[in-house]
């Protein structure tokens, strides 16, 4: 086949960032990417910028293929090697805010991507979309021949050392304490221990080497069943705690002393505590998907709940749109952005659980799981993901929305149908990269939780059997 006959692959440029299988992102199509995030950063008056790349086997070549991009643009690039998109983050203030990660998170080793932000934002989905038109049209007029190459890992340490001092200059640490630390193979690893090792820390770290091989299962610690080396680990050394990264460090997952997984939810509810005890009628920014225990959380402690669309990159647009009224953010797959003039306002795995850790470390005889006590575990499913079967997902939520009516719900349609009950609450969303629904219920006891996702089932039976039979399945 011509080469240019192979389409160009539109369908990687999603709501959040540009991210999808290697087999798709050719050297090819990466120079048609650089060369359009280069118009763009162009667009807006900018001339420096720094590139990162996670632990991805592609993603050194990647980022040189960017970088090569951008030099021919007439941009100052600062290289700064294989690093936690956090240390992007940070690298970037030197560069009025502009920096480019290559990498796809937690995704399996298949795939790759790219984050941005351009003078310390995140760009929009409109601002994405722009990109890959600007990409595919440069794709199709370029006459680049470029093939497959390996380019070995860098660890540049004067990166790490700057953003670890920064960190350092933050955290206090009233005592030593105990902590397992698993990097599940990613780029932010290596950093996250020589950090918690300065602080005095007894670290046992597994996983904290970057091997893009990922020989375990992909960079993601939201699946509990990817936590198991972890809790044997913290049981083995009697640690108070363990710290999970994703793939770039920017999620994190903690677990207690007894290597219990703590929910966002719980870990979103003490957060609200420590930083509306110090900010209070402040905002607290949280995603749809959290339980109805953080907005209760954060009215208890006098603060306003302030509740969002699903998209890391969203929450922190809304946070620094605030202009400060907004002391934290908070989404229930493990972004956390620290706002109350501590952190630096974007989502940094490592630094939220240092927060968690600075206050365990204050309080003498006491454990993780004992201050947890405060918010109890709700009952809850995972993200369930249903097929649409094909039928338009707006005509399905139409009718949960027509139906909630006669429920006595609060409805909210912030992302897709949220309904909020007493005890709990049931959201359906359409997906913006598949063919299905994802669909969460949080309840305070199991028989809430039964009632609340057999509401759902009821509504949709008789036009959507299918769907309520997949969702009455939900778990």
């Amino acid at each position: 086949m011509n080469r240019h006959q192979i389409l160009f692959p539109q369908h990687i440029f999603r709501a959040y960032d540009i991210r999808g299988q290697v087999e798709h992102l050719d050297p090819r199509v990466v120079c048609a990417i650089g060369y359009a995030l280069a118009q763009q950063f162009k667009q807006q008056q900018q001339s420096e910028i720094v590139i990162g790349y996670d632990a991805r086997l592609t993603s050194p070549y990647y980022a040189h293929l960017v970088a090569e991009m951008f030099h021919q643009q007439g941009f100052s690039v600062t290289e700064i090697g294989c690093c936690a998109t956090p240390q992007m983050y940070f690298a970037a203030r030197q560069t009025h805010g502009n920096g480019i990660m290559v990498t796809a998170s937690h995704n399996p080793k298949q795939d790759n991507g790219i984050k941005w932000i351009i003078q310390s934002e995140p760009p929009t989905p409109e601002m994405i979309q722009a990109v890959g038109a600007w990409a595919e049209q440069y794709y199709y007029q370029s006459n680049l021949d470029l093939k497959h190459q390996q380019f070995s890992h860098e660890i540049k340490p004067e990166f790490c050392l700057a953003y670890q001092n920064a960190i350092l200059s933050d955290i206090q640490l009233k005592r030593p304490l105990k902590v397992v630390l698993d990097g599940m193979h990613g780029s932010a690893g290596r950093c996250a221990d020589l950090l918690l090792q300065k602080m005095g820390c007894e670290v046992v770290s597994i996983r904290c080497q970057a091997d893009g091989n990922f020989p375990d299962h992909a960079p993601d610690p939201s699946l509990a069943i990817h936590l198991s080396q972890l809790q044997d680990k913290i049981t083995l050394h009697q640690a108070d705690l363990g710290i999970a990264l994703d793939g770039d460090g920017d999620r994190v997952v903690i677990l207690d002393e007894n290597a219990k997984i703590i929910s966002a939810d719980r870990l979103l509810s003490l957060f609200a505590q420590l930083c509306l005890d110090t900010h209070p009628e402040h905002e607290f920014v949280y995603d749809v998907k959290c339980s109805t225990m953080v907005k209760n959380t954060v009215e208890h402690f006098g603060g306003h709940p302030k509740m969002i669309r699903t998209g890391s990159s969203f929450m922190r647009q809304y946070i620094s749109q605030t202009h400060g009224k907004a002391v934290f953010g908070g989404e229930y797959a493990g972004h956390y952005v620290f706002n109350d003039g501590r952190g630096f306002g974007y989502d940094d795995g490592i630094y939220a659980a240092l927060r968690v850790m600075e206050y365990l470390s204050q309080h003498e005889n006491i454990t993780l799981s004992d201050l947890m006590a405060a918010y109890p575990e709700r009952c809850g499913t995972e993200d369930t993901y249903i097929s649409t079967y094909g039928i338009v997902p707006k005509r399905v939520l139409d009718v949960v929305e027509q139906q909630s009516t006669q429920c006595g719900a609060e409805v909210s349609k912030i992302d897709g149908i949220r309904l909020d009950f007493q005890h709990g609450f049931g959201i359906m969303r359409a997906s913006n990269t598949g063919e299905y629904f994802t669909v969460r219920f949080d309840a305070d006891i199991p028989s809430n939780l039964d009632a609340i996702r057999q509401t759902f089932v009821s509504m949709l039976n008789e036009q959507y059997p299918q769907i309520a039979h997949d969702i009455s399945n939900a778990h």
